[in-house]
């Protein structure tokens, strides 16, 4: 069946759209006809994703580092004055940094503990009135890892993934009563630009073809944003077919 146009005129928010999974969900999202404002670091790749999109939609960049105080006032400042509404809230960005308990940095955890928590916590704060308004829709991309920390140098970013868990679940029963929904997926290995620099980091061979694909995650977001309003998708669990890694 055709889900064309279900999107057609819904405003939505993206971030991490600068490359990978952000920038393939920013595409699907600019097909089904939503209005993007994309959130990036690097604005070369940034401004990469916004010219794919704009082939489908209208866009808007905001090139803003989640970490640093201050930074989401052009953002707001836009969806007020331009958009009046956000329908869509996509956290897609986040970092990584391996490590074992007796090695890894603290100032390492300190990162990823801004970006994969405090960030998203922050961005969905200042956007949650935008949302009850619309009775939108937030999808938190979360990690397999957020579910169960089964290696030894995962502790770090395993422990910012279950609270980002913690966050969306007790998000969606705050929110479930105002008619805003909010789903987290769950990845196994994606062929991202982040997962391959991790493939060099372990001296280990990349093979991307036999990862879970960026427009894999992509399609299975668009499809759970156009499900009836009567239902909702709480958790997606997707990992690659190949299990050779």
């Amino acid at each position: 069946m055709e889900l064309a146009n279900k999107l057609e005129g819904r405003v939505a928010v993206v971030t991490g759209a600068s490359s990978g999974i952000g920038r393939a969900i920013s595409v699907a999202l600019s097909r089904q006809g939503a209005r993007l404002c994309l959130i990036g670091r690097n604005p070369l790749t940034l401004a990469e994703t916004a010219v794919a999109a704009r082939r489908f939609s209208e866009v808007k960049e905001f090139q803003i580092d989640l970490t640093v105080e201050g930074k989401l006032d052009p953002l707001v400042r836009y969806i007020e004055r331009e958009t009046g509404r956000v329908d869509i809230l996509i956290h897609s960005a986040g970092i990584v940094q391996m490590g074992t308990m007796a090695q890894a940095h603290l100032q390492d955890l300190d990162l990823q503990y801004a970006t994969n928590v405090r960030a998203p916590y922050m961005l969905t704060q200042r956007l949650l009135s935008f949302l009850t308004a619309c009775r939108g829709q937030i999808v938190f991309i979360n990690s397999s890892a957020g579910v169960t920390a089964n290696r030894p140098d995962i502790g770090q970013y395993a422990a910012t993934k279950h609270a980002l868990k913690a966050m969306a679940d007790s998000l969606r029963d705050e929110i479930n009563p105002l008619g805003v929904r909010v789903l987290t997926m769950y990845l196994g290995r994606t062929a991202t630009p982040m997962q391959e620099a991790l493939y060099r980091q372990g001296g280990k061979s990349y093979h991307p073809e036999a990862l879970l694909q960026p427009e894999d995650v992509a399609s299975t977001v668009v499809q759970s944003l156009m499900l009836t309003a009567t239902a909702e998708i709480t958790d997606i669990s997707i990992r690659p077919m190949s299990k050779s890694y």
